[in-house]
């Protein structure tokens, strides 16, 4: 059996068609990108809303009496680990723990697998200033180490 003339693609039609390709995939490849990000952006605001619930929870808990603080404390907590390890609750009669948190979650824009959760968040105190945020002696806030902008325009470590 042969094959005749007019018969399969000629030359152009092929370059043509890979052309329209390529074409089409270099328009999927940015618009996955920012997929990709968008997802990463809900994931960032999501765990820093439950970070700072849970820290705002274990202030209500500190000003209520039920977790221990000295007399000079802000009534935060020392570490960001104490949310999911839990404090004893000082009203029980068993000193049961209180847990603020399940588990702590990551920065999103973190990439780096050696570094523990907590070790993946700046952490603010609370005698440090909002725009020049510092460690110190308690957590009164958390954010992003990421020095990327987001979709919105603003730097993640200001969200």
């Amino acid at each position: 059996m042969t094959i005749g003339p007019g018969r399969g693609f000629t030359l152009i039609e092929l370059l043509v068609t890979l052309a329209i390709l390529a074409l089409l995939g270099t328009l999927v490849l940015p618009v996955a990108e920012v997929t990709v990000q968008r997802r990463d952006e809900q994931e960032l605001r999501r765990a820093l809303r439950e970070i700072r619930h849970g820290l705002d929870a274990f202030k209500k808990a500190g000003d209520q009496g039920r977790v221990g603080k000295a007399a000079d404390a802000s009534g935060y907590p020392e570490r960001l680990e104490l949310l999911v390890e839990g404090v004893p609750d000082l009203r029980s009669p068993k000193q049961a723990k209180i847990f603020f948190l399940r588990r702590l979650p990551r920065d999103p824009f973190n990439r780096d697998p050696d570094l523990p959760d907590a070790a993946t968040w700046g952490k603010r105190s609370y005698a440090s200033e909002a725009d020049e945020p510092k460690e110190g002696d308690d957590v009164y806030d958390v954010y992003s180490t990421s020095e990327r902008v987001g979709l919105n325009g603003i730097p993640y470590n200001k969200w």
